[in-house]
């Protein structure tokens, strides 16, 4: 069953620099300039780990297969699991369905999936605006990643954002010990890696499959947050700063299409023109006609 959602195209741009969007923003507190010494110091080891596994000893065509197939099962897991999914239940599937795509959103390790919900709901609550933990208002590299190295207020808050999920213990087991997940993931990877004695061996595997993978799937899940509130077009007057940016949408499987999903947020469809490719709808169409998806809410362009 498909629930349409009536959409009407605007074309001013107005609203963008409503109730003060884009204009300086006050300075953050003190307990907020503070650098997350552990959130801080995962980030900075991925990223060296990720540029020793570019070195020409760790190259490997198992290795690109390895995190090729690792990437689409993590964004995959975030766009369609985490984001469409849980967070703004814009279709229905049966639980063992939920469950796999939420676990593979949490192996991307950014937080477990009641924490990722809550903060995603309360950006769309507050987007863009001065208590916005990823304000695009604050500048590019604030919405990009910088929010999440220092204290979260948002946090304090969070457990009134996500009331249906808290209950629910496979989803508190994975907020407690999503970053064990990559734990068997990494040995897994090393194993094969060392048994099929490839170039750069389980070493080369191990950093292409982990490391690598997390910090593209990182800065891919980022760009949503900046790169979508800066650069592109508007087809909606959203009240935030939200574009549609075609190049983070073929990297996210179409949550580039941000000014649509900010427009209609209920909707699993975000690319909503002829032109706007939006993967991760494909794989819900197909979870449709398989019979593991149901009550789709999809919003239509109608120009």
């Amino acid at each position: 069953m498909v629930s349409d959602i009536s959409v009407s195209q605007k074309t001013s741009r107005e609203l963008r620099l409503r109730e003060g969007i884009g204009l300086r923003r006050k300075r953050l507190p003190l307990s907020q300039r503070k650098f997350r010494a552990g959130t801080t110091g995962f980030m900075f080891l991925m990223h060296v780990a990720a540029v020793f596994a570019l070195l020409p000893r760790f190259w490997s065509l198992p290795a690109v297969l390895a995190f090729s197939f690792l990437y689409w099962v993590t964004v995959l897991g975030v766009t369609l699991g985490l984001h469409r999914l849980l967070a703004h239940r814009s279709f229905d599937t049966p639980v063992w369905v939920e469950r796999i795509f939420v676990f593979m959103g949490s192996l991307a390790c950014q937080s477990g999936p009641i924490e990722w919900v809550a903060l995603h709901r309360h950006h769309h609550k507050f987007s863009d605006q001065p208590n916005d933990h990823h304000d695009a208002g604050r500048g590019f590299w604030w919405s990009h990643s910088e929010w999440m190295l220092h204290e979260i207020p948002a946090l304090r808050i969070s457990d009134k954002f996500v009331g249906d999920l808290v209950q629910d213990p496979f989803y508190c087991w994975l907020d407690h010990w999503f970053l064990l997940l990559q734990i068997p993931l990494g040995l897994a990877l090393y194993w094969v890696g060392n048994l099929t004695q490839v170039h750069g061996g389980g070493l080369g595997l191990f950093l292409w499959g982990v490391p690598l993978r997390l910090v593209v799937v990182y800065h891919v899940t980022w760009l949503v947050n900046s790169a979508t509130h800066k650069f592109g077009y508007r087809n909606f007057d959203s009240p935030d700063l939200s574009t549609n940016c075609w190049w983070v949408a073929i990297f996210s499987f179409g949550e580039g299409w941000h000014n649509n999903h900010h427009a209609y947020p209920m909707s699993a469809r975000h690319g909503l023109r002829w032109f706007e490719f939006d993967f991760t709808w494909q794989h819900i169409k197909l979870l449709r006609n398989l019979g593991l998806a149901r009550q789709v809410r999809q919003a239509k362009y109608l120009p």
